[in-house]
């Protein structure tokens, strides 16, 4: 038999996959129109990760929540993954203040619920078309501790600025303390093995205080403005 003929035969089996696989991309391509529709209105913001298994009565979902208060308060929409824990603090944070507050839901088959604190709300079912929104109309990130999910984001931001995908932004973590080994094993293997160059590190801001958090933001953005440049919307327009 040919490869032509093997070919043949394999893409009539998979014909109603393939057709099904067709109208997901209309299904993805609705995710970004309406989420960017949704979104377009409520920059400045700043997008906040965590775990969603922080309790309400842990110290990190108190200090979360006071950060997003200030930045809200401080005229920043808050966008959070919309669901418990780290992210719900994020949201009531906001909910409370003067700005914003934005959940970006995914549907899961656990652990995912949203949470009542949000002003604008949006469900995706592709995790990409969401990391998009969190990074298109974010002018910083927060990361708060967290597991799998939120070293995925912490990466993914990390990644576009350090290859210039997106526009630089400040990535700041908060709690030193649970981030001390990480960062440690980025000097220690990542960058004495030439994985990553040393002037990687200066993407990252560590800080603990809620009011350096907005300050640090605001020195961020002093002699630039949080109105993206000619340059910087051509970028994200090609994110």
């Amino acid at each position: 038999m040919s490869l032509q003929e093997k070919l043949g035969g394999i893409m009539s089996l998979d014909k109603p996959w393939s057709v099904r696989e067709s109208w997901r991309v209309f299904g993805i391509m609705s995710e970004f129109v309406e989420g960017t529709e949704r979104m377009e209105y409520i920059q400045p913001a700043v997008s906040i990760f965590g775990s969603a298994r922080t309790k309400p009565d842990h110290p990190y979902y108190k200090l979360t929540e006071a950060i997003a208060r200030q930045l809200s308060d401080a005229g920043f929409s808050v966008i959070s993954g919309g669901g418990p824990g780290i992210m719900e603090a994020a949201n009531k944070g906001a909910f409370f203040g003067k700005s914003a507050s934005v959940g970006l839901n995914i549907q899961l088959p656990h652990e995912q619920h949203r949470n009542i604190y949000q002003d604008v709300s949006q469900t995706f079912r592709h995790f990409f078309a969401r990391k998009y929104m969190f990074v298109k109309f974010a002018t910083a990130y927060v990361v708060m501790p967290g597991g799998f999910g939120t070293l995925d984001e912490l990466m993914e931001a990390l990644t576009l600025v350090q290859t210039g995908k997106t526009r630089k932004m400040p990535i700041i973590l908060v709690c030193s303390d649970f981030w001390s080994g990480l960062l440690d094993w980025f000097q220690q293997v990542l960058i004495a093995e030439g994985y990553i160059s040393p002037e990687d590190m200066d993407l990252i801001h560590v800080i603990d205080e809620p009011a350096q958090v907005v300050n640090a933001i605001f020195q961020y953005y002093e002699t630039s403005g949080f109105e993206p440049t000619p340059a910087e919307r051509e970028i994200q327009l090609n994110l």
